[in-house]
């Protein structure tokens, strides 16, 4: 049974909605987020990342950093930028790209459940990137960056969420890239009611993107509690701001793969080696996405190939049988002694929104062999969280990202 409850919302003003919204912080690194925030002091960006604010040799994590996000958020509150609504609500948030949309409920969902397993996860977080948040989270005492989670299709929540449409938008806005961002308020007392308890049938929840966002936020939370020993598990921070989506909306991107060298092998060595596992076809100089699972482009010198896995090491694991795994299992590890994607240097990894002339550039200049990458599925995604299991990195690559800024929770 999820807890998902309807939060206090701060929000920007109307007409700043789209100048305060922005995509989340750790799709930018430092010298990048320099660069958006220029030009636009409203940005959240300018809070989510505050060593903007700051000369280069000032540190990232120096503690005037997360002492500048809070100042800036409390200015920018004070100023009238944001308006806190005065009831608990829900929130609708649309985004359209491509002419493709996707409507997430935007609440507040349970440390507990997440502790307890009914927010499942299917990747492992790093300390250092956890501490970040945490930090940030308890200089600013707010929620800035919302976890992107899914739930299977529940018929009475998009009845409720179609209902709750008809009504004329707070926000509705085109970003530079193209993406519209459109959201509505449900705070009428019967409708808040009615989701809240369409919420309490579902089993569970589903981190789709956000771990890092979501473990800092449960252990901030953790660490109020321990601060606060008589607390009744009502408090805002035992809660922890969220979108939440229905399965059948979502749609994921690949996450292809670059690697620096043949590990010591020739062109023909390689492809030798290679075809033990995979069936391999000399394509040309046309691109080639895969359609289908099993199968994977790869660009060498030049020169395109398809490659699709032999039947004998397809794999039924929820795990094992991702197509990530199998290039990792089968051929990047065993033939290009990649043993640790999450650590080694000669792999890199390219949101497949950068398309695949990113991957020739790459392979043309700073790296020697490009693969593109079947997406994994939504289905797969739950049926590891359900199996308890972990995704390889890099496995999953969700578009369009939620902007920050719209929706600000405190936690006291």
């Amino acid at each position: 049974m999820a807890a998902v409850k309807p939060f206090i919302c701060i929000r920007p003003r109307g007409e700043m909605a789209a100048r305060t919204a922005a995509l989340p912080y750790d799709v930018y690194n430092r010298q990048e987020a320099c660069e958006a925030v220029k030009g636009n002091p409203y940005s959240f960006l300018n809070i989510d990342r505050p060593e903007t604010q700051f000369p280069a040799e000032v540190d990232t994590y120096d503690d005037r950093v997360y002492e500048k996000a809070r100042e800036l958020l409390d200015s920018q509150i004070k100023e009238g930028i944001y308006v806190t609504d005065s009831d608990p609500a829900y929130y609708l948030y649309e985004l359209t790209m491509d002419g493709r949309s996707q409507t997430g409920i935007v609440a507040c969902c349970a440390v507990d459940d997440y502790i307890n397993g009914v927010i499942k996860k299917h990747e492992n977080t790093r300390e250092d990137k956890e501490q970040d948040r945490i930090r940030h989270v308890d200089a600013t005492n707010a929620h800035t960056g919302p976890i992107f989670l899914a739930y299977r299709r529940q018929e009475e929540l998009k009845r409720l969420v179609e209902q709750a449409k008809k009504e004329k938008a707070l926000y509705d806005f085109v970003s530079e890239d193209g993406i519209r961002h459109r959201v509505w308020k449900i705070g009428d007392p019967g409708m808040v009611k009615a989701v809240e308890e369409a919420f309490e049938k579902l089993p569970a929840a589903y981190i789709a993107d956000g771990h890092h966002r979501a473990a800092s936020a449960v252990k901030a939370g953790l660490k109020r509690r321990k601060e606060n020993p008589d607390y009744t598990g009502k408090e805002p921070f035992n809660y922890f701001l969220s979108v939440l989506f229905p399965d059948d909306e979502l749609m994921i991107l690949p996450y292809n793969r670059v690697v620096k060298d043949l590990n010591g092998l020739e062109k023909e060595g390689f492809l030798k080696k290679a075809e033990e596992k995979f069936e391999i076809h000399l394509l040309g100089k046309e691109a080639f996405a895969p359609d289908q699972k099993g199968t994977f482009g790869m660009y060498l010198e030049g020169e395109w190939y398809g490659l699709k896995i032999r039947p004998e090491y397809e794999s039924e694991d929820p795990v094992a049988g991702l197509d990530v795994s199998i290039l990792q299992d089968q051929l990047l590890g065993p033939v290009l002694g990649i043993g640790d994607p999450r650590t080694d240097c000669r792999i890199d990894f390219i949101g497949g929104i950068r398309g695949l002339k990113e991957l020739e550039r790459r392979a043309d200049s700073d790296m020697k062999l490009a693969f593109s990458m079947y997406p994994t599925s939504i289905t797969e995604l739950l049926a590891v969280a359900d199996a308890g299991q972990l995704m390889p990195p890099k496995s999953t690559w969700f578009e369009p990202k939620l902007r920050s800024g719209l929706f600000i929770h405190r936690l006291s």
